[in-house]
């Protein structure tokens, strides 16, 4: 039963992330939607966390370190968004 709870959880917790990476801007959602769907689960328990994390921010710093024009001055989340730019396919 518990691993069913646990897969129970996950699924929640995998709805919730996707509703979150939602972002409104086709920009930021062509890049956290995959990454949710493909590589997410791949991720550590701490890589997860900062993900977390990183779907918390707002959109236009979002956008300005995604697209380069701002360096994020959070060496976790920089190196999550560098993480993420490194899986999309070109």
């Amino acid at each position: 039963m518990e691993y069913i709870k646990q897969s129970a959880d996950l699924l929640i917790d995998k709805k919730r992330l996707r509703w979150a990476c939602r972002r409104g801007m086709l920009e930021l959602d062509v890049l956290f939607l995959p990454f949710v769907e493909e590589a997410y689960d791949e991720l550590s328990d701490e890589q997860k966390a900062v993900f977390r994390r990183l779907i918390t921010c707002d959109d236009p710093d979002l956008f300005g370190w995604f697209m380069g024009h701002q360096v994020c001055e959070d060496a976790e989340l920089d190196g999550m968004v560098k993480l993420m730019l490194s899986r999309v396919k070109v």
